[in-house]
């Protein structure tokens, strides 16, 4: 039979000339309670066969049991099972564009955790063998007396490692075992494949609104931290897995006000090629006056631990009060980068958010915890 195609059939509405797609049929939610019913496959001019066809106005959530919400009611395209995407563990915040399979088909394999060897974790990020590195010291101004009060300057801090060696190989142990469940290879820089968009397309200068040029001081905090990170002094943060959130970051010692946690890296690549990508981590970069130029960061292929740090919902004032980093754009030597930067004191043992939606505000966080 020549010409197959692929069709998602409705009882509601059909036309012949609409298609699903040679992918295969799509994973979507049932939509303004149209019936949905199985894909099957036809001519180029369709005959119904109803011996074929299973109808799906009665899907419910194997979670929850109930099948309201059909906006959010998803179908497994395996065992065309139905869920909930906020009752999914973890959830998921939006439809997949291609197929979609439940936990009990999907062929992911389980997280294992990364091995506790210091050799094992020193290749994985490629960190230089070396002593410890300190913190160059800095003249202190001598303050003159007198009435005049000058306003403290609110500069960026460097991030303080984890004193403890075996704390901090608990702690890469941690993102290496995240990274290599997520198929992330490990990235602290911003990354520019052929075929994506190039390096020189990353210009402040065409910013929109103007992107902050980082001041002399707050460069050397941004260095030194990169320097660090090298060596193997790592910011003092923990991965762990939530049933709910899935991976999330967690502060292990205390954090300052205005610490540099991380850099938002991974493969830079314009908007305009992402706009049907399902990564859940895109982080804009530019934003410019032609959405030609518009730049974001992707990092499903390459990334850091900032691809982990989970998002508030800015819907509720509960959610709201979760935040604790800022992501902030700087111009840095000609380049816009993405900083996580801490808004206020982070004690150890709490989780680290911020806002998806601090430049755009199209992120569905209805659902986030």
């Amino acid at each position: 039979m020549n010409n197959l195609r692929r069709r998602r059939v409705s009882n509601r509405r059909f036309s012949p000339d609409r298609s699903v797609g040679e992918e295969g049929r799509r994973s979507q939610a049932l939509r303004d309670g149209a019936c949905l019913v199985k894909t099957v496959v036809v001519a180029q001019k369709w005959k119904p066969r109803p011996s074929k066809i299973r109808d799906f106005t009665d899907a419910k959530c194997e979670v929850c049991g109930r099948g309201d919400r059909e906006d959010e009611l998803i179908l497994c395209d395996r065992c065309d099972c139905g869920f909930h995407m906020n009752c999914l563990r973890p959830i998921l915040f939006r439809v997949p564009a291609g197929n979609w399979f439940c936990h009990n088909c999907s062929k992911k394999a389980q997280i294992s955790e990364f091995p506790l060897i210091q050799t094992k974790i020193i290749d994985f990020f490629r960190i230089q063998r070396h002593s410890q590195i300190l913190p160059e010291s800095r003249k202190r101004k001598r303050i003159c007396g007198g009435l005049c009060i000058r306003k403290k300057s609110r500069r960026l801090l460097p991030f303080i490692p984890s004193k403890d060696p075996s704390r901090r190989l608990l702690q890469m142990a941690s993102l290496a075992t995240a990274l290599t469940s997520s198929a992330v290879e490990y990235s602290d820089v911003l990354t520019y494949i052929p075929g994506l968009a190039p390096r020189i397309a990353n210009c402040p200068k065409l910013e929109r609104d103007g992107m902050q040029v980082m001041s002399k001081e707050d460069k050397i905090a941004f260095d030194f931290c990169k320097t660090m990170a090298r060596k193997g002094d790592w910011p003092p943060l923990m991965i762990a897995f939530d049933p709910r959130e899935g991976f999330v970051v967690e502060a292990d010692s205390s954090i300052k006000d205005l610490t540099i946690v991380a850099e938002y890296t991974g493969d830079v690549d314009y908007i305009s090629n992402r706009q049907n990508d399902e990564g859940d981590s895109i982080m804009g970069l530019l934003f410019t006056d032609d959405p030609a130029k518009d730049l974001v960061i992707c990092p499903d292929k390459r990334g850091n631990i900032a691809r982990f740090v989970s998002g508030i919902n800015n819907h509720t004032k509960e959610g709201r009060k979760k935040q604790n980093l800022r992501c902030v754009r700087f111009d840095i030597d000609g380049e816009a980068h993405a900083l996580l930067i801490a808004i206020r004191d982070i004690a150890k043992g709490e989780r680290l958010y911020y806002d998806y939606n601090a430049y755009q505000h199209d992120y569905p966080t209805e659902h986030f915890v």
